[in-house]
């Protein structure tokens, strides 16, 4: 058995899978934010209650916020910021002495869709998380990338490509990282929110936006359609630079049914080719997909292996 535990900054979910990729049981707690010692806790808790469920130990996947240093072991550019600087996968390995692995919750989702889901025909799968913020994994032959420096695919923090001055795009909203100008800053669901705001000086949350837009309301049209602009200039600069053969959209933005058909549409100028065939799609396992890709960091062999037992 594999256990899948995404780590969010709300909510701890974990899922256990059998060796065909069915998920057969699910638990769901609140993050306990801020505390690092607690957090640890309620993950051994959680994946502990799930395997006394299914009566056998299980390899465990972590998807996490951020990444663990391949220089220090420590958690960096976690927006849940304390975990920032600390020894998870240590503290987690003393408090749940199980067989373990972790990747970033936007490398899992990508996984996920990659193995089984919406990207399950191509080798190369780049997945994008689009909501509070915005982040991206790479899979290739259904093995995340996670780069030398564990930073593979955080596409959110590049610079909004070919930007336009007269948009207020230069130089850009401030971002947590630091910089300005982020594609987080202008394509996340805050994000969007913000520009709304920026436009009208009305305060919209990104799903009001689009409520909005679809009674008429032309400022929520303009709001909707520069974010879909913003998003093909993004997305045109993965493709010139890794040219996926699928795209695959996550997180609550993703749910945004104009984006699949608007962005491929827009992106074709920015695309250093004379045509482009990449598919952009919504994910196969929706909200489900962090979880099951943390378990996929398990293949059931390696698994079967990692906790001993015969084949």
């Amino acid at each position: 058995m594999r256990v899948g535990v995404d780590l969010g900054g709300t909510k701890i979910e974990a899922a256990a899978l059998d060796p065909g990729g069915h998920v057969r049981a699910r638990r769901r707690v609140p993050t306990p934010r801020g505390d690092y010692d607690g957090t640890l806790r309620a993950i051994a808790a959680v994946v502990e209650a799930l395997e006394g469920e299914a009566g056998a130990r299980a390899a465990v996947g972590v998807g996490m916020p951020g990444a663990l240093s391949p220089a220090t072991g420590l958690v960096k550019n976690a927006n849940s910021t304390w975990l920032n600087g600390r020894p998870l996968a240590t503290d987690l390995a003393a408090a749940l002495p199980r067989p373990l692995r972790f990747a970033n919750d936007a490398n899992c989702f990508a996984l996920s869709e990659a193995v089984d889901g919406a990207g399950a025909d191509g080798r190369l799968v780049f997945g994008v998380i689009v909501g509070t913020g915005t982040g991206g994994g790479i899979v290739l032959d259904k093995r995340v990338w996670t780069g030398r420096n564990a930073v593979g695919g955080e596409w959110g923090h590049n610079p909004l490509p070919w930007p336009e001055a007269a948009q207020g795009e230069v130089p850009g909203p401030d971002c947590y990282c630091g910089r300005r100008g982020c594609i987080e800053t202008f394509l996340s669901g805050p994000g969007l929110a913000a520009d709304h705001e920026r436009a009208t000086g009305r305060r919209l949350s990104a799903e009001e936006v689009e409520e909005a837009a679809g009674r008429g309301e032309p400022a929520a049209r303009a709001a909707l359609d520069r974010h879909a602009q913003r998003m093909a200039r993004a997305l045109a600069s993965v493709v010139n630079l890794l040219d996926p053969d699928v795209i695959v959209l996550g997180g609550g933005v993703s749910k945004m049914a104009g984006l699949y058909e608007g962005v491929p549409r827009l992106w074709a100028p920015f695309v250093f080719s004379d045509r482009v065939d990449t598919p952009l799609r919504p994910p196969r396992h929706g909200d489900a997909s962090g979880v099951r890709g943390a378990a996929w960091l398990w293949t059931p062999e390696e698994a079967r292996a990692a906790l001993s037992l015969p084949s």
